[in-house]
This record gives structure tokens, sequence and C-alpha cells, in this order.
């Protein structure tokens, strides 16, 4: 098990937090309330661990044995989700305040909402990612259709992936190319990412050019066999990636899907497990001029970084699509407003299984496999060959 298990009583600050308003969503109006939380022997700040209250092993079922992650540098972690619920909620920039966000898409804990915590995130509530072992909450603007629908996602994936722990480059002082300190996720910690309505731009996700530097994009493709064929170029928006997508139907009756994919950053100031606006706790790897990504010396802790794939089966009204949060930006491109938001809460048994296997075994686990001959139960029959079903659901009336 990594650095961290081993903890020291210490109380966290509570950093006053940017809540957010419809237009301006990063006016400081009240402050954030973190728990007592305690500094690892590492030295970072974490909240105490909080047992899962179900049985354990009765999510763990027997599985084939991962294969290594060949040719890669990363051990990777993949799982698949169902949508869960759509509200007007977020609890990461308006806590208590439900109703007074933009329509959010949700994943991952069914009981997540405004008045979500890590201890109820924790305590509540089933999980559409598989198991409740992941009580995470995963949440992204819902994906309108123009025509007074919520277009629900046929299948989210969600990917892990980072160094082992044996690699010198997760630690500062024994390379002189290291990456940072490398560490598993911190109880409590939550941010968001993607575009920064305070800055009306996407965040810099750090790849050397020519690489595309928004930890976002669009494409479009066809899903046969598990495979996406005729996959269109990335986009930088749904208003690029349109023209480039054919809502005609296939000869067996299935369409096109529109893929979205965000990436999250994966350092840490190792401080503080939220920020006045939610990101600044945060940060990507940068390239530079030096020809390797490292993380800046103000957040020299590196965490699993995760990706969201989301994939949604496209209509005839696909030219009318936009993102919950376009309004926000008048005159924004259709789906330029890309962001998620994450408030970790997994078991730690489960996490610690696919940390210790998966990432630091330098493996290739899918399908929620921990990398040791076992996998997550799938108690929500998540099916990656299903289509969503409602697919449209009529927008929610706000309740503010």
């Amino acid at each position: 098990m990594e650095a961290g298990s081993e903890t020291a009583t210490a109380t966290a600050a509570a950093a006053p937090v940017a809540s957010a308003s419809p237009t301006a969503p990063v006016a400081a109006t009240s402050a954030v309330t973190i728990a007592s939380a305690t500094v690892t022997t590492a030295g970072f700040t974490e909240l105490a661990t909080i047992p899962s209250n179900f049985d354990v092993a009765s999510e763990i079922v027997p599985s084939d044995v991962a294969g290594p992650n060949t040719g890669d540098v990363v051990g990777a972690f993949r799982f698949s989700c169902n949508p869960g619920q759509l509200l007007n909620d977020d609890p990461i920039v308006y806590p208590g305040q439900p109703g007074k966000s933009h329509l959010h898409q949700f994943y991952g804990n069914t009981a997540a909402n405004a008045s979500s915590t890590y201890e109820s995130l924790r305590a509540s509530g089933n999980s559409t990612c598989l198991s409740p072992l992941n009580r995470s909450a995963y949440w992204m603007p819902a994906m309108l259709d123009g025509k007074g629908n919520a277009v629900r996602p046929d299948l989210i994936q969600v990917y892990y992936k980072r160094r082992p722990i044996s690699d010198p480059r997760c630690h500062i002082g024994q390379d002189p190319r290291a990456e940072g300190n490398c560490i598993a996720l911190p109880n409590g910690l939550r941010f968001l990412f993607g575009y920064n309505f305070a800055t009306r731009a996407a965040d810099d996700n750090g790849m050397a050019a020519p690489a595309n530097k928004s930890p976002f994009s669009f494409t479009c493709g066809h899903m046969e066999n598990g495979s996406v064929i005729g996959k269109s170029g990335d986009f930088n928006s749904l208003a690029e990636v349109v023209p480039h997508c054919s809502t005609a139907a296939y000869a067996d009756g299935s369409h096109n899907q529109i893929h979205v994919s965000i990436g999250a950053p994966n350092c840490w100031d190792g401080k503080n497990l939220d920020s006045p606006d939610h990101r600044s706790h945060m940060a990507y790897q940068q390239w530079g001029d030096w020809g390797y990504p490292r993380c800046p010396s103000t957040h020299p802790f590196v965490i699993p970084a995760f990706t969201l794939q989301v994939y949604y089966t496209v209509d005839a009204n696909l030219g009318s699509w936009q993102l919950a949060s376009d309004a926000m930006v008048p005159g924004a491109p259709a789906g330029s407003t890309m962001h998620a938001d994450w408030f970790g809460a997994w078991d730690n048994i489960a996490q610690a299984t696919w940390m210790d296997n998966c990432i630091n075994k330098l493996l290739t686990c899918s399908g929620g496999n921990l990398g040791n001959a076992t996998a997550m139960k799938n108690s929500a029959a998540v099916d990656i060959f299903a289509l969503a079903s409602p697919r449209l659901v009529a927008v929610p009336a706000m309740t503010m």
C-alpha cells in the first residue's frame, strides 16, 4: 500500500470558495467547509478513511488476471458506467444549493446531489459505475438537443493511469526527470476541470505543441463489435465536429455517435482538498522546453490521471445540440464550454487493490478488473453495447 495509510491528526483550514452565479461562476459568496483532516506521513492532507457500510467482499468477483501494459510506462485501470441522474445541482460549486446550477448529467454515485459531502457519498448511494465500491461522483453539463430534451449518453468509460510507485520518476530526488511524488487518490479530494468560465478559455493540458492543448475533444464515429470505425478527427467543440458527422442510419439501423473525451489534471498541491475556484489546488503536468512531463513545483504530488469518455447516439437534430453550460457564454460555439467535476469517494480497500496491482504492477486492467484475478462486480448491469433507454428526457424544470 502506498504512503498515506498511516496518518497523524491535524486540522485542514477551510478555504474560501468561489460560489458561481448563472453568468459569473466565480463570484465568491461562501466558504467550503472541510471536516477535520489528517496529514499523512508522506506530507499531504486527506480526510479520515470511512469504511464502506456494506459487505465489500460481496462486490468483488473472480476474474481473469490482467495482462501487462506492454510498451507503456503507466499502469491502467478502466471501467464503464451507465448515465445517472440529471440535476440542476453542483455540490462543489453550489454546495447545499439545489437547483442553482445549469443542468448536469451525473455518473457514479446515485445519491449525489447539491448537498453531497465526502461523508455522505461514502455512506449512501449505489453507483452507475459497476459497483458501490466506487461511490465517487462524476458530472458534466447535460447535452441538450435544442428541442426541449436532454440527450442521455449510451456509455461512459473511465480510466485511471499513473506510473508505478517503483518508477524513479515517481519520486522527486531519485531521478532528475521525476514527474513528482506519486500517491494514491487522497480521501476527500474534489475539483473541476475543462472550460474555465473565469478566463473564458479551456484549461491548458500541458501537452507539447503541436498536440491539442485543450483537455477535451469531440469526435464522431460508428461503433461496430465494440470498436469505433469511420472516426472523424478530433475537434474542440460540437460546432466543429457536427459537419463531419452524418445523422443517416446505417444498413443495420444504427447511427453514428458523438464521442466526448475530457482528461483531468493529475498534479496536486498536497494541502488543499478544494480551493476558492475549485481548480487552483490542481494542475496539469507541463512539458515546457525540457522535453518530458513534470508537475509544477507548487503541485508536487502526482495522483492517477483519469479520463472520461462519453458516447451519445446522434439524431436528426444534431445541428441544434449544445451543452447546458453553453448558454452561460453567449456566442460561444456549441460544446466549447465542456467541463467536468469529480468528487472522490472510493472504497479504500478497492482503491488500494487496483492501485497496488493495476497501477503499481504496470498492468492494463479493463472492465473493473482489479489486477489480482478479481474484479468489481457489475451490480449496475453496465452493458457496453447497449444504447441509452430512454435516450431523450425532457429537460427538468428549475427548482430554485
